[in-house]
């Protein structure tokens, strides 16, 4: 990031978007681009680490990644079933699966709510989050432009509910969109990434491969999107 992004206090979820340095080993996460686009402020690096998940010990066995779901937490509800994660992993080509063990569905705790969070990348494993029962998320300081960006294109709505907040409202149909061909893919992107070592080498190709393997890969919605991003893109 070029600089440090304004503190942004949401009166629901705050979501923690954490991406690891490499596909398998690797000590803690790193915090990623998207979660600083929403985040109260970056991590302060030299503060004791506080493990943000539970830590699945890579076991390189070759075998198939299986999905462990937790409960989502009061007020909270998964977006996409297992199902739907697994048929949609099994577009991805297989050779970018084999270093993935386990995909779970994280609960909301109120430490969690202290960070952004959609999804996650920490070792072997890829972390979903729920979001608010109500599909709203709430601002109080303007959101960046690529964040507005980024959720128009997969239909997310945004509006003023007043003078001193904005609001992200999403249908069931776009936030499964958003689940399974940005986060998930993006994160699957962390995964595989095992070349680049900086933060914002890795950013960078994970969101390329988001849109390679999940924003254009994504069949007959593609052309839905692109209709809202021509019409919403630039104000």
């Amino acid at each position: 990031m070029k600089s440090r992004p304004t503190r942004i206090k949401r009166t629901t979820t705050q979501r923690n978007n954490d991406r690891g340095r490499s596909p398998i080993v690797q000590s803690k996460p790193i915090w990623s681009q998207r979660a600083r686009r929403l985040q109260l402020g970056s991590r302060d690096a030299r503060a004791p680490f506080a493990p943000p998940e539970d830590w699945h010990e890579p076991t390189e066995n070759g075998e198939d990644y299986r999905i462990l779901v937790q409960e989502p937490g009061e007020g909270y509800a998964h977006v996409v079933s297992p199902e739907q994660v697994r048929e949609r992993l099994a577009r991805v080509p297989p050779k970018f699966l084999k270093g993935l063990e386990v995909v779970q569905f994280s609960r909301m705790t109120r430490k969690k709510m202290s960070f952004p969070c959609y999804g996650m990348q920490w070792g072997a494993t890829l972390y979903l989050y729920p979001l608010e029962e109500s599909r709203e998320e709430i601002f109080h300081a303007p959101p960046r432009p690529e964040t507005v960006n980024e959720a128009k294109m997969y239909g997310g709505r945004w509006d003023r509910p007043d003078d001193y907040s904005w609001r992200l409202t999403w249908s069931d149909s776009a936030l499964e969109d958003f689940y399974l061909n940005n986060i998930l893919i993006h994160e699957l992107g962390h995964l595989v990434d095992d070349r680049n070592t900086s933060y914002t080498d890795r950013e960078r190709y994970a969101e390329w491969f988001a849109i390679e393997h999940g924003y254009l890969a994504s069949g007959g919605r593609v052309a839905r999107r692109q209709k809202v991003t021509r019409r919403h893109h630039k104000s």
